[in-house]
């Protein structure tokens, strides 16, 4: 695994998904990248993912938020069950608490972290904010799915 690429461009470059695809030249390209035990990414807003002046639209915080940590949950199935690449993995369910409003002229920073798993589950727990303060934060249950899944070949 070379931790100088982001997970999607590593192992998904083909992928279309809006919130984490590289090949979605109109999607958010998200780019999480391996530190320790979590995964980070770092994003920088655009003047249409506003929901008010100079502030984040929360459906895009929503979507920041899923996709890093689907790629947390198949990041940590792929070392756990010992594969060569990340299984593909949909999310099962997601909440977003929203702690203060996030600005929309600043880097944003994604952390996610694996809190519990099974062999094709697991659970995640992510924040988003602006350097020391957290805006959002994120529980999740991410699933590898099987090979009759329609997302089963996405990347």
């Amino acid at each position: 695994m070379d931790l100088s690429k982001s997970l999607q461009d590593q192992f998904a470059p083909n992928l279309i998904c809006f919130g984490c695809g590289p090949a979605n030249s109109n999607g958010l390209q998200i780019k999480s990248f391996v530190q320790g035990d979590k995964v980070v990414a770092k994003f920088m807003p655009q003047d249409h993912h506003q929901s008010f002046e100079g502030m984040m639209n929360g459906g895009i915080l929503g979507a920041l938020l899923d996709c890093h940590s689907n790629w947390a949950a198949a990041w940590h199935l792929m070392k756990e069950n010992e594969l060569t690449i990340p299984p593909c993995c949909v999310t099962a369910k997601y909440e977003v608490s929203f702690e203060s409003p996030t600005p929309s002229d600043v880097e944003l920073t994604i952390e996610a972290r694996v809190i519990e798993a099974s062999k094709r589950k697991a659970v995640v727990a992510a924040t988003l904010g602006v350097g020391n303060e957290i805006t959002a934060r994120c529980k999740g249950t991410f699933v590898s799915v099987k090979p009759d899944h329609p997302a089963y070949h996405r990347w």
